[in-house]
């Protein structure tokens, strides 16, 4: 059994950590959120301690391994995106290592910085990049393998298009504040930027057609992909066929004209996430900088409008 903290217990994503916690046969010993209604511990940890206070928090964990001759070690993290950089910094010089939600950080140059303490520490990053756990998509993996092995100059199209609609709380929270997320594209696109680029190769071409708040567009080349891209959180563009059935999210991928299809198996990946963590694998550092350059790059980049090979729902959005 491991002994586990956690930074961010009250937030959205914060229950399936809790109970990847504790499906993988461990214990969570003390959690902080500053926020304190949270009620869900009950459900899975109600021994563990909680502090709404970093400080006091931070002299629980210190006070505890002197205590119990034993450490904490691992902290996961689930705060907001711009406290992951130091979170995670928390965790390793606690001598913990650290299990971070994505974006792990919103700029590539945090990342060198990581791997520095991680060197000093002997401890690890892990980012939660759950989609490279999903087996449909290692499937489409192994299938693209293949076919890349017997043509290495082939190019893939693919449209990725993602939208999951959020009401007026999601601008006024951190969500909303760019330097706090990064923006639609690292709020709710990196781990799609990081599956494509993990099966197709890296980016060699970065355009941006759209960057408004609510909504994302863009184009990238990849070693053996075109990627149009669009991503909102704004009900009015997902299509009327999928309003009318009732849904509020609309995902679609589609590889050379044919939709791939990978809406299900999503439950419980966290679990399958920790347990890959703890059996020796996970996801550190370096898989996770292709995708920390793509959203950081597109934050940075000029919207160029329609113009080029920009998605087809750039339309509904600028006419």
């Amino acid at each position: 059994m491991k002994n586990f903290a956690l930074i961010g217990a009250a937030g959205y994503i914060a229950p399936r950590h809790m109970k990847a916690i504790k499906e993988t046969g461990n214990t969570l010993i003390a959690a902080l959120d500053k926020y304190d209604g949270i009620g869900i511990m009950d459900s899975h940890f109600p021994q563990a301690h909680f502090f709404t206070e970093f400080e006091r928090f931070d002299r629980f964990i210190d006070k505890w391994h002197r205590e119990h001759d034993k450490r904490i070690e691992y902290i996961a993290i689930t705060t907001p995106n711009y406290l992951h950089d130091s979170h995670i910094r928390f965790a390793l010089k606690s001598g913990a290592h650290a299990i971070c939600e994505k974006p792990l950080v919103l700029n590539p140059h945090n990342l060198d910085q990581l791997k520095v303490i991680e060197e000093e520490t002997g401890k690890k990053v892990y980012n939660i990049l759950q989609l490279r756990l999903h087996d449909s998509i290692i499937a489409l993996k192994n299938k693209i393998a293949a076919e890349l092995e017997a043509d290495p100059t082939r190019i893939y199209d693919i449209d990725l298009t993602y939208l999951t609609s959020r009401g007026r709380w999601y601008f006024v929270s951190w969500k909303g504040d760019e330097a706090k997320s990064g923006g639609i594209a690292s709020n709710i696109g990196v781990h799609f930027f990081d599956m494509l680029s993990w099966i197709f190769g890296p980016v060699e071409e970065n355009v941006v057609h759209l960057k408004q708040p609510d909504a994302n567009a863009g184009y990238m080349k990849l070693k053996n992909a075109r990627v149009r891209w669009f991503l909102s959180v704004n009900y009015d563009y997902i299509p009327e066929t999928v309003k009318a059935s009732g849904k509020t999210t609309y995902r679609s991928i589609t590889v050379n004209g044919e939709e791939f299809e990978f809406s299900e198996g999503f439950t419980d990946l966290h679990t399958t996430s920790y347990r890959h963590i703890l059996q020796g694998g996970g996801f550190g550092l370096e898989e996770a900088r292709n995708s920390i350059n793509i959203v950081s790059t597109i934050r940075n980049l000029p919207a160029l409008g329609l113009e080029g090979e920009y998605h087809p729902f750039c339309r509904k959005v600028l006419g």
